[in-house]
């Protein structure tokens, strides 16, 4: 049998962490086995839908490079589908409709709670044949067994027992026609041959009433593995002040989906003490079993350390792409100035992620820079002035342009005024870029060009 996984997220918002990961493991174990990924869009809450969340969905898919087999298939071009399988269930008698007020499941549930009792439908329509109330709409519920147990074999938790006494009868269908989510995902998986469902563990509740209706139409049942859920640093469930935003924002922020996904795979899995992996490595030492069954918890200061090493060990060429959007995204104009290459070479030392080396890199580009008052003080000294100004001239008649020629000027005006290197370098790096952070200086003067140095360093001169 071919294994086919699923990624089924609702568009009533982002794609965001927890939702990833879901879509990660299942990509993965698809891929391990030579199976096939499907995406299912769920919009089937009309309300909360929205194109907008639709569309953040399929962008995050194709950033982090998790590409589908087939679909995306949506929810809302299936009623029809839906509607046929209701109507099979009430043929058979495993599912009815329910005429009970809204006064009456409020009274039933408070009376439940006061008792003590765990609240649920009490079956009070489960043998009616005929309407008691032709102005009441109903529901349609399914009829689950009374009797007996559900036992899940989750593939990461292990044996999980349900007795069929502890579960009601849930709705399928609401008043107005339209499907419920439990009854949805069950045609859903099994029109698609899902083979195992990977899913968040806060859908753990609802595998019983899942594998009842899955038996009821003579389905097969896939395997189903619920992956712990992802709590902050501080052990609380996890939220914005914690990095659960779109996963768009990642990219917006200079993260790498490489990774990202390196991040997330090692987020609730492990293979020894590994923590690098590429993504065939990922594909040929994923294992389901391996999953943590306790929840994981997010480090921003481990992704952030992960996003630096791919950053220092990837191709230049392949982040010229990432690092253009950041220098959009900042208004800074790069065509006129050394290659996005050039930058991300001499860069890619210092930078945790894109956006701090675009930000960290501007004066690369612009004409008119902006001075850090605590550098200033503290290099552009009176001392400096004769030195700097010689430099100055000597640098806009430089015969040959190049790294080398600029150390060696800056090593010839140090010995002639007696001067320690950094007590040169420094004071340089303060006037061609406006702080006393840099590359190395020679490739920095280098990187900015002749006419812009040369006119930045008169500037600073005057500020003296």
């Amino acid at each position: 049998m071919t294994v086919r996984t699923r990624f089924a997220p609702s568009p009533t918002g982002y794609l965001h962490i927890g939702g990833v990961r879901t879509a990660l493991f299942s990509w993965l174990y698809a891929r391990k086995q030579g199976g096939q990924f499907i995406l299912r869009i769920e919009d089937t809450d009309r309300e909360r839908s929205t194109e907008s969340s639709v569309d953040a969905i399929l962008e995050g898919m194709r950033w982090l490079g998790l590409d589908v087999d087939e679909g995306p298939f949506y929810q809302t071009d299936r009623f029809d589908r839906y509607r046929e399988v209701i109507e099979q269930l009430l043929a058979s008698g495993q599912a009815y409709y329910c005429y009970c007020s809204k006064e009456r499941l409020e009274n039933l549930r408070n009376e439940q709670m006061a008792r003590k009792v765990k609240p649920r439908y009490d079956g009070h329509c489960r043998h009616i044949s005929s309407s008691p109330d032709s102005s009441i709409l109903p529901v349609i519920r399914f009829k689950n067994p009374k009797v007996g147990q559900v036992i899940v074999r989750d593939l990461i938790k292990g044996v999980v027992v349900f007795n069929n006494s502890e579960l009601d009868d849930l709705i399928i269908a609401r008043s107005d026609g339209s499907p419920t989510y439990n009854l949805t995902v069950v045609v859903d998986d099994w029109d698609m041959r899902i083979t195992q469902v990977i899913r968040g563990d806060d859908h753990l509740n609802n595998t019983p009433r899942q594998i009842n209706i899955l038996k009821a139409l003579g389905a097969c049942v896939p395997e189903y593995a619920h992956v712990p859920m992802i709590l902050g640093d501080d052990g609380r469930r996890l939220s914005k002040r914690h990095g659960a935003v779109s996963v768009m924002n990642y990219m917006k922020e200079g993260f790498l989906p490489d990774a990202l996904l390196n991040y997330l795979v090692r987020l609730g899995w492990s293979c020894g003490d590994q923590e690098i992996f590429s993504l065939d490595e990922m594909i040929d030492l994923f294992d389901l079993n391996s999953i943590n069954g306790s929840a994981a918890a997010f480090n921003t200061e481990k992704l952030l350390w992960l996003n630096q090493h791919y950053i220092k060990s990837g191709n230049p060429e392949q982040l010229v792409g990432p690092l253009g959007f950041q220098f959009e995204q900042l208004g800074v104009d790069t065509s006129r100035g050394p290659s996005l290459v050039e930058i991300v070479e001499v860069q890619r030392e210092r930078a945790k992620t894109l956006k701090d080396m675009a930000v960290n890199s501007r004066y690369f580009f612009l004409d008119t820079i902006e001075y850090d008052d605590r550098a200033v003080r503290k290099f552009l000294k009176a001392a400096i002035r004769e030195p700097l100004n010689d430099f100055c001239g000597r640098l806009a008649g430089l015969e040959v342009w190049s790294a080398v020629a600029i150390h060696e000027l800056i090593h010839v005006v140090a010995d002639e005024y007696a001067l320690k290197l950094g007590k040169i370098a420094q004071p340089v790096r303060v006037a061609v870029t406006g702080g006393s952070v840099s590359p190395p200086i020679d490739v920095t003067v280098m990187l900015i060009g002749r006419v812009r140095c040369v006119d930045r360093i008169k500037y600073a001169l005057s500020l003296i």
